[in-house]
């Protein structure tokens, strides 16, 4: 069941130390603090549960936010009702999100191509807008679910846990706080595990189904196959994916709001997944680091920066550039996202990872043939 082709077992060493090595390959990036790296972990696990779904199966989803938002939702009631430990809220959110994804992927897939991509839409709108002015009782709308100090915590008061604590409870993990450094490593080995799940997804006869559906589910309806158990088993899966990470950010972050559902979050994870490459393993992790890291970093540069940057240049020069690449930088970072998508969608429709195979792909052709020898066409 846990055993991996050797070439999957390469992928999967490979991909974890990548990710624990975090704070060490991000320090050269300015990047390289928990809080960013916390992220950069959970909207991977977002981005692949994502892929699960747009990348095997070729179902484009613009709903998936809504999914964030109810694993946020159930981690701080489990959080306000029950204990601060992480495990049950965790435990918690997956299964409510899966019911969840359940009912939206039950009416969802019934239909296909763009009608499903706007009934998703649709669905996470309404989850929005109960969320933020109907559902306040439950969500505390605009305002966001928080945590108080006189919360029940029915299990943490019959334990005796946290009785002496001052100011408000912090979650934990069997009593050990997972703030900071820790609560970035509990976020990392759950990617990794997300990863895992993910490379046996793809490698399953289900995760061939999938494949089968999306290049071509007629074809697969008129040999008998039913298409729809499998449909709404990968819409379900991505689903928790999507309510894991929801989870983790109310883990890492104590509170929930509506924000977390809004349709920007499900076109941020869209962009992700095509940026890195659909149907990859890898692509959408990459998708979503980077994004985050223009979100986060990149945004942050300001005229002054770059003033410091190109002090070497001519006075008037140094202007015409500063203020040339500030349109670029700062508030403007969403066009450098924009230009990137673009030319990565009109010359690379693979995504990141596509050009990365092909530069490899070159450069061992250009091994294999040695210097200065010519290629030989048969006779014909």
């Amino acid at each position: 069941m846990f055993s991996l082709s050797r070439k999957d077992l390469v992928a999967l060493v490979v991909f974890s130390a990548v990710v624990l090595t975090m704070p060490i390959w991000l320090s050269p990036l300015g990047a390289a603090y928990p809080g960013l790296m916390q992220k950069f972990a959970i909207y991977a696990i977002f981005a692949i549960g994502f892929n699960i779904l747009f990348g095997l199966t070729g179902y484009l989803s613009f709903g998936h936010a809504a999914f964030i938002g109810v694993g946020s939702y159930t981690t701080v009631w489990s959080f306000k009702l029950l204990t601060m430990d992480i495990v049950p809220a965790m435990i918690f959110a997956i299964i409510t999100t899966g019911v969840f994804a359940l009912v939206i992927g039950y009416f969802s897939l019934r239909r296909t191509g763009i009608y499903f991509s706007i009934l998703t839409l649709a669905f996470a709108q309404m989850c929005y807008s109960l969320a933020y002015s109907v559902l306040t009782p439950i969500t505390n709308g605009e305002t966001g679910l928080l945590l108080a100090r006189d919360d029940p915590r029915y299990l943490d008061a019959m334990l005796g846990a946290q009785a002496n604590v001052a100011g408000l409870p912090q979650p934990t993990l069997f009593g050990n706080s997972v703030t900071g450094y820790t609560g970035f490593y509990l976020c990392a080995v759950v990617l990794i595990i997300a990863f895992f799940v993910s490379q046996k997804i793809f490698a399953s006869p289900f995760g061939m189904a999938l494949r089968g559906i999306k290049s071509n589910q007629t074809r697969m309806n008129y040999t008998g196959f039913n298409t729809k158990p499998y449909m709404l088993a990968a819409f379900v899966i991505s689903g928790m994916f999507a309510g894991l990470a929801g989870g983790l950010l109310s883990i890492t972050d104590p509170l929930a709001g509506a924000e977390r559902m809004k349709w920007t979050e499900s076109g941020n994870v869209v962009l992700m997944t095509i940026l890195g490459g659909v149907g990859t393993l890898f692509g959408p992790v990459i998708g979503a680091w980077l994004i985050k890291y223009f979100e986060n970093i990149f945004s942050a540069i300001n005229t002054n920066m770059l003033n410091n940057f190109f002090s070497f240049l001519p006075d008037g020069v140094q202007s015409f550039v500063v203020t040339v690449l500030s349109k670029f930088v700062g508030e403007g970072w969403h066009l450098t996202l924009g230009l990137m998508f673009v030319l990565i969608v009109v010359f690379l429709p693979g995504g990141l990872v596509e050009g990365f195979q092909r530069l490899t792909a070159r450069l061992k052709r250009r091994k294999a043939v040695p210097d200065g020898a010519t290629s030989v066409q048969p006779a014909e």
